[in-house]
């Protein structure tokens, strides 16, 4: 039985260390777009060689700009990958398999993630992301920085589909991306009206780490989830205490529960 065609839709920015694989683990695509916001190291050589289309559009915003790569693709059905993720073989074959009679609008696949000289363990609890799904259904939220793919209608989850990132090989860079992150999500979370800023900067932080470390099982990754945890946890403490500092620049009272501190 013949498979829906598939568009394997790529944004990049300067990965050349990492788009080869990305783009190797999803050679059955029958479409590769690729769009580039300017990179200067090798990346465009990389994608020319796996036969992709190369777009190239300045960067502007995270979820514009996926969705732009997405309009361009060729089919309708879209793998939606980054530059430092890659399909395993296993995750290849299963969505080759799905899309033969699909079931569903849009699919969740499980990503286990680099923690810097190691992998996530397979035991610990791992997120599912929505990277597989029929264009005609959804697209790209407007969430800043975590944009992400919705659909409307059934989703399922692939839980044998596992891909991998690549995104945090050592700490430097993990802390470069929690700082840039918590500073891209302050304009959205005032717009929402976030509110209890300083009691979610107390509480918070803790039971995130709590989360990660206990419950979702980062302690079989040893000091390298703790490491994982802790910094997540930071990163949630920026968030609203980046939030905090810009109200109160622009006169506020720092948190809209009222009360100034």
């Amino acid at each position: 039985m013949a498979r829906e065609p598939l568009s394997l839709v790529v944004t990049t920015l300067d990965n050349a260390a990492t788009l080869a694989r990305c783009l190797d683990s999803a050679a059955f695509a029958d479409d590769i777009l690729v769009l580039d916001s300017g990179s200067t190291d090798a990346t465009r050589a990389i994608a020319e060689a796996h036969g992709a289309r190369i777009e190239r559009h300045a960067f502007d915003d995270y979820a514009a700009q996926k969705q732009r790569a997405i309009a361009l693709a060729r089919h309708d059905w879209i793998l939606l990958l980054d530059a430092d993720e890659a399909l395993t073989p296993a995750a290849a074959a299963i969505i080759q398999r799905e899309l033969r009679a699909p079931r569903a609008a849009g699919y969740r696949l499980p990503r286990r993630e680099q923690m810097f000289w190691t992998f996530q363990h397979r035991r610990s609890r791992i997120n599912t992301h929505l990277r597989l799904f029929d264009r005609r259904h959804g697209g790209m939220n407007a969430v800043p920085v975590h944009a992400a793919p919705e659909v409307l209608g059934r989703v399922r989850t692939l839980r044998a589909a596992v891909f991998l990132h690549f995104g945090e090989p050592d700490i430097a860079t993990k802390v470069r991306k929690l700082n840039d992150y918590s500073s891209g999500l302050v304009a959205h979370k005032r717009a929402r009206g976030t509110r209890f800023v300083r009691t979610r900067m107390l509480l918070y932080p803790p039971l995130f780490f709590l989360r990660q470390y206990l419950f979702k099982r980062y302690f079989l990754n040893g000091w390298a989830g703790y490491i994982s945890a802790a910094s997540g946890a930071w990163y949630v403490f920026l968030k609203y205490a980046k939030l905090y500092e810009a109200r109160r620049d622009q006169g506020g009272a720092g948190d809209d529960s009222g009360g100034r501190a």
